[in-house]
């Protein structure tokens, strides 16, 4: 595996002095040029995964391994080298992006920080390229990110992320603030930039749709646990955990039918688990 957490955990203390459990034994892995799904609702401890996982909040427990490195024990210049190759594209590029930088500061960034570019005539000349990558013309370079709207504000996100030449992509609901068409746009980027690239994705969101669209596994959280995991097809068309199952009844469907016979699924999946429970009690 490329990257993996084994075991990670993390409370948070609460009032009169308790402590609340946000990770509960999460373990998941992401192979080399894999795209892979993180979902579950809003407060399911996605944000908090990530966050350990970067390294960004220190785990209470477990281990979070990049290739051959152990986050937690890496010196510094190896977590230089892990923050450079995995890169993070927020959820809302009307915060992540410094409205204060031009286009080319904000790509460039990275470049200058992590010694990648030094030289300021290359270093333009690159980021110009990866605004050509993310479908954005050069002359954009100049511009500060008021002038633009949603979506492509997310593609200068993408490509200030992409301009660091990173093995791994994590995506943290980086459609959920767009319109449906510029959403398929976005997806539709991310997925021609790993087959030009070889990238390695790790996409967290709360909709299946989505995530149905770009990744081949997918693991399911909820209440801080990860409850399901398997390749698109299992999840999808057999999913075995009753949220799973609700998740995918609450997934818009064109078709009627289709829908019917999704209730119906799930309908009969919850009674045979209450009969397995009454069974099991007796």
């Amino acid at each position: 595996m490329l990257f993996e957490l084994q075991g990670v955990s993390k409370y948070f203390a609460a009032p009169g002095g308790q402590r609340v459990a946000a990770l509960r034994d999460i373990s998941l892995g992401v192979g080399a040029g894999e795209s892979v799904g993180l979902v579950g609702e809003s407060g399911s401890g996605k944000t908090t995964l990530i966050r350990c996982a970067l390294g960004l909040v220190p785990p209470d427990g477990g281990r979070i391994r990049y290739d051959d490195l152990d986050v937690a024990a890496a010196t510094r210049q190896q977590l230089q080298r892990f923050r450079r190759e995995v890169q993070l594209v927020f959820q809302d590029p009307f915060a992540s992006l410094n409205p204060r930088m031009t286009v080319e500061e904000l790509v460039g960034e990275g470049l200058l920080v992590h010694g990648l570019e030094p030289h300021a005539e290359r270093r333009r000349e690159r980021v110009a390229q990866t605004l050509r990558m993310v479908g954005l013309t050069p002359d954009a370079m100049g511009r500060h990110t008021h002038s633009f709207s949603g979506g492509q504000r997310q593609r200068i996100a993408i490509a200030r992320a992409l301009a660091m030449r990173p093995r791994l992509l994590v995506c943290d609901e980086p459609v959920s603030a767009l319109d449906v068409s510029v959403q398929a746009q976005v997806i539709n980027l991310l997925q021609e930039m790993q087959r030009e690239l070889g990238l390695t994705i790790l996409f967290v969101a709360h909709d299946l749709a989505v995530v149905r669209h770009l990744c081949t596994r997918i693991y399911v959280m909820h209440h801080g646990e990860m409850v399901e995991s398997g390749d698109r097809e299992s999840i999808f068309e057999h999913p075995r955990h009753a949220y799973t199952q609700a998740l995918l009844a609450a997934v818009p469907v064109p078709d009627p039918q289709v829908a019917r016979a999704r209730r119906k699924l799930h309908r009969l999946n919850s009674l045979a688990q209450q009969g397995a429970g009454m069974e099991a009690q007796t």
